[in-house]
């Protein structure tokens, strides 16, 4: 591929218009960018490296940041964070992107994109810290991608979303694992929340996960792309289905992380 070649990357279910060239990413704009790049800046400034770095806008009005080099974990490369530890490590990289963005002040008059309103307000949240948002590479290149969706939240409402990505917490048979609540557990001890935050995120990790569900429905009947889209191919259903499976199992989870 030559220096200056696009090259598609399509990797996500909302992908339309981001391509490689060289070392950089571009990707559309939109109100929220100059936020996000603040954000992204100041991570940068405090030592936060793993994400990208923006770049600024090229001559087609594109976002530009730094390609990350790697290999997305979803949906079909789970055995990157085999075994258990590795996927402590992805915890931990949460909690220092939550450390990490605790200072941060937005500029004046920012813009977030703000899809779903959020449960909290102590932080800049990512929301959408999931597998397809993780790049795994050599040694300590990981890193989370797409923050465009980047905004007002909570450390809890971050992660009750990651929970249900990484560990995960799915109806879904190909997904399911025996294993979920030593998992969660495993996950939330990396990260390090205290016994009440714990008790707080139990009832949060269902309503999270059917927030993605309700914000679909609503974009699809509305009309919206490109949540029309994927409401019709079936999204919808498998959100309201883990959230199903997860608030069926809130005693699993509660004795998962509060026990002993």
């Amino acid at each position: 591929m030559r220096p200056d070649e696009e090259q598609p990357l399509t990797g996500g279910n909302v992908s339309d218009g981001v391509v490689r060239i060289g070392d950089t990413v571009r990707r559309p704009t939109g109100p929220w960018t100059p936020a996000v790049h603040a954000l992204l800046t100041h991570l940068h400034e405090v030592g936060f490296n793993a994400a990208p770095r923006p770049l600024g806008i090229d001559d087609q009005g594109r976002e530009v940041l730094t390609f990350i080099p790697g290999q997305v974990v979803w949906p079909d490369r789970f055995a990157l964070l085999e075994p258990a530890r590795r996927l402590a490590r992805t915890a931990r990289l949460i909690r220092e992107f939550h450390d990490a963005v605790r200072d941060f002040t937005p500029p004046p008059h920012a813009r977030w994109r703000e899809l779903i309103p959020a449960e909290g307000g102590d932080i800049i949240a990512h929301h959408d810290l999931a597998p397809w948002n993780l790049v795994v590479g050599d040694a300590d290149q990981w890193a989370f991608i797409d923050w465009d969706t980047a905004g007002p939240g909570s450390r809890l409402w971050d992660i009750a979303y990651a929970i249900h990505g990484f560990v995960p917490l799915s109806a879904h048979p190909d997904w399911q694992r025996p294993d979920a609540p030593d998992r969660l557990r495993g996950f939330v001890d990396a990260y390090g929340l205290d016994e009440a935050e714990r008790r707080r995120l139990v009832p949060l990790l269902g309503r999270r996960t059917r927030s993605m569900h309700d914000f679909l429905r609503d974009q699809a009947a509305r009309g919206v792309q490109p949540w029309t889209r994927l409401w019709a191919e079936g999204h919808g259903d498998s959100w309201r289905t883990d959230a199903e499976y997860i608030e069926e199992r809130e005693d699993q989870w509660s004795h998962a992380l509060l026990a002993g």
